[in-house]
């Protein structure tokens, strides 16, 4: 009788999941060669083609369809028994997985990330910063930092640090020869650094105070969608940039920066690291929990 692999049978349940070999792959941390290879083992010794494939899409097979559907409950049960061995550790180790913003990772970073793998080196942090909303569980993660109003209500939620803010900025030579503006309005004869959200659309600046509430389109000679690429533009005098102020308050500390309009950014909701409930958390998973909480923010 031929015996296979969990890893054959992983990567077949990974390729449903990612939608494609090669999401596949860099969900198992290994090359689209070596999970194309795993399958095509497997079909070999079943007889029979567990997927369609072409050049642009991949789909199961009936059989494939079948054969998913009777061997993922089992292999559910058999990482849900590694999972309750592994929260018999004594010592965290392992990998832990965290899916972020971009601008949450940067603020969480230094004061729990690192210091949490000074404490414990024998773990591995694996984090993935995206701007779409993830279904962490689904997506194969352990953890989510999103601010507290995008966490899902069915999630446990652990806030992170105070209320943040928006922070309006441009170089303080870029003031020289300008009028700083006192208005949001007022920012519609500047040249600003424009932002792209994730699905392609441009971010209207938003403001608030004494309970009204703005949102601006301003206009610029750079579009971008990445803050530290912002950031250097707006270095650089090619315009006001709109930051989280985490991401340039040392640049407005240190004069490098001039702040404007900063009774028009209110607080913003806290951060929050959120996760699904687990019975059977790795010991890395609550030691990691246990830091969160603990630390003064």
């Amino acid at each position: 009788m031929t015996r296979h692999s969990l890893i054959e049978l992983e990567a077949v349940l990974a390729i449903v999941r990612c939608g494609s070999f090669r999401a596949a792959a860099l969900d198992l941390g290994t090359s689209t060669t070596a999970v194309s290879n795993a399958v095509g083992k497997l079909e070999r010794a079943l007889a029979v083609r567990l997927f369609n494939r072409s050049t642009r899409s991949v789909s199961l097979t009936d059989a494939g369809r079948i054969f998913v559907a009777q061997i993922k409950p089992a292999l559910e049960d058999i990482q849900k028994a590694m999972n309750t061995a592994r929260s018999q550790q004594e010592t965290p180790s392992g990998t832990l997985r965290i899916n972020a913003f971009a601008t949450a990772a940067r603020e969480i970073m230094a004061p729990l990330v690192l210091s949490y793998l000074q404490r414990y080196p024998q773990v591995h942090v694996d984090i993935v910063t995206e701007g779409r909303l993830v279904d962490v569980v689904a997506a194969g993660f352990d953890l989510g930092v999103r601010s507290a109003d995008l966490v899902p209500s069915d999630a446990i939620a652990i806030p992170l640090g105070q209320a943040r803010r928006m922070a309006v900025a441009a170089s303080a030579a870029f003031f020289k020869d300008r009028a700083i503006p006192q208005v949001p309005q007022d920012l519609l004869s500047h040249p600003c650094v424009r932002v792209r959200l994730p699905n392609g659309a441009l971010f209207r600046w938003r403001f608030g105070k004494d309970g009204e509430e703005l949102q601006i389109d301003v206009d610029g000679p750079i579009t971008l969608d990445e803050a530290s690429l912002a950031r250097i533009a707006v270095a650089n005098g090619v315009g006001i940039g709109y930051f989280m102020e985490a991401d340039v308050r040392e640049d407005i500390a240190a004069g490098r920066f001039v702040r404007i309009l900063e009774d028009w950014t209110p607080p913003l909701a806290p951060l929050c690291l959120y996760f699904s409930n687990r019975r059977n958390a790795s010991a890395a998973f609550q030691a990691f929990i246990a830091l969160a909480r603990d630390l003064s923010w």
